[in-house]
């Protein structure tokens, strides 16, 4: 008995080992056609994982089933080609971290169309196949209806299909690695969320290579570069609203900052007093006060003004970041300034939601709100006014002089208006996370 049960170890043992090797040679032959990709090809860690069938990945480890690698290495190894790249893609394009709100079942399939899309456009050697049918009319598909090939573009799509059962051809279409160990939204750890920074800055590396290479290559790569741009998008928003955070003293339990072993001993000393009391209050980095200014000119979209709304308000209230003594204010303005709404509590973001309405529709001019918000300072409506977010075109007239704020102005897609001015910030969102 004792001599089986070794065996059976060591058996484990010498099938573990060669599924490593077998995953080391697949990456040797993704390295050969796609060089751009080295970093990425090496970032994940391997780890038996028996409770799986095929490949997964949670940013840090790359899960492999031993009984798939072994059977299908023989067989058929430009599958197992795929699906190491199909998990690094999702890793790259930040897949793991943009779920927020979205279906689960059809956010993974929406994801696993993106990256089979990026694969199949790339036609590599090593991870060239015949394309079914389906794949193909489905491809069509986005491209007649031009639906950009991103994670959340493809996801509404995919809502709008009210037959189950195609849906579910899709999902065994394009279905190739487990998704089980992604991070949970609702549950973000330290872990997950240093594996996303990680891959940020692996996305950063292959489009800064890629655009080292030829003119050739940089079209090959054009899907690849838009995904990882699309997932920039929101991570650079969020790193945005970071910047309107304060740090403050709030009153809080923290049982951090005390040695619990100091205070049970001044117990047992003294009977009843603790020798080291635990502190009232922590410093923190909230919210406290800032401006969200809404361009309301003709040429802005009212349904992108409320994503973009919703998902500010999401950001926000997900991380906890309001202090209790805290408001946004919602400026809606074109040539003059049209509504002012403040916002301090979960109540008061139910009730914008419910009641929004885009109010304007003239010419664009951002001076006004500026004079305005400079009005509610000598007012003492703010306790401390961090910055302003101006959400617009960039059609407008920008005021000639620095306020006493931060301002980042906020397009969709590029500025095609007037160059910002050098005192203030700016950025451009990408249309297809505010879908």
């Amino acid at each position: 008995m004792s001599n089986k049960k070794q065996h059976t170890v060591s058996q484990t043992e010498w099938e573990h080992a060669i599924c490593e090797k077998i995953l080391a040679l697949i990456r040797s032959e993704l390295f050969l056609d796609l060089r751009y990709l080295d970093v990425a090809l090496s970032a994940l860690v391997f780890q038996p994982k028996d409770v799986i069938r095929t490949l997964a990945t949670d940013g840090s480890y790359l899960y492999y089933s031993r009984e798939q690698l072994l059977r299908l290495y023989p067989k058929n190894p430009l599958f197992l080609n795929r699906a190491y790249l199909h998990s690094v893609l999702h890793c790259v394009f930040r897949h793991l971290w943009l779920r927020g709100q979205r279906e689960p079942v059809i956010w993974n399939l929406a994801c696993d169309i993106c990256v089979e899309y990026t694969i199949d456009s790339m036609e590599k050697p090593c991870t060239k196949r015949i394309l079914s049918r389906l794949r193909i009319d489905y491809y069509d598909h986005l491209k007649g209806a031009k639906i950009p090939v991103t994670a959340a573009a493809v996801y509404e799509d995919l809502l709008t299909i009210s037959d189950p059962e195609e849906q579910f051809l899709l999902q065994q279409e394009f279905y190739t690695d487990d998704h089980r160990f992604w991070p949970r939204e609702e549950k973000p750890s330290t872990g997950t969320s240093s594996a996303g920074e990680k891959w940020d800055k692996i996305g950063r590396r292959i489009q800064q290579e890629s655009d080292r290479r030829g003119e050739q290559e940089s079209q090959e790569l054009s899907t690849l570069k838009t995904q990882i741009q699309r997932g920039k998008s929101r991570r650079s928003y969020q790193d945005f609203l970071r910047k309107f955070t304060v740090l403050r003293e709030e009153l809080h339990l923290d049982p951090d900052s005390y040695d619990l072993n100091y205070y049970t001993y001044g117990l047992k000393l003294y009977g009843n007093m603790p020798l080291i009391e635990p502190l009232e209050s922590r410093e923190i980095h909230k919210i406290l006060d800032f401006v969200i200014v809404i361009d309301t000119s003709y040429s802005t979209s009212g349904r992108l003004v409320r994503k973009f709304l919703e998902e500010t308000f999401r950001i926000l209230t997900e991380k906890d970041s309001f202090f209790r003594k805290s408001q946004v204010r919602i400026i809606q303005c074109d040539n003059q300034v049209q509504s002012d709404i403040s916002v301090s509590s979960q109540e008061d973001i139910d009730k914008l939601f419910r009641d929004f309405e885009l109010i304007g529709g003239g010419g664009t001019d951002f001076r006004p709100a500026f004079r305005y918000i400079d009005q509610l300072l000598s007012q003492g409506e703010f306790r401390y006014l961090k910055g302003v977010l101006y959400f617009t075109d960039g059609k407008g007239i920008y005021p000639s002089r620095r306020p006493d704020y931060d301002t980042v102005f906020l397009f969709v897609g590029e500025n095609e208006g007037n160059p910002v001015p050098p005192w203030a910030m700016s950025m451009s969102l990408m249309e297809d996370w505010l879908n």
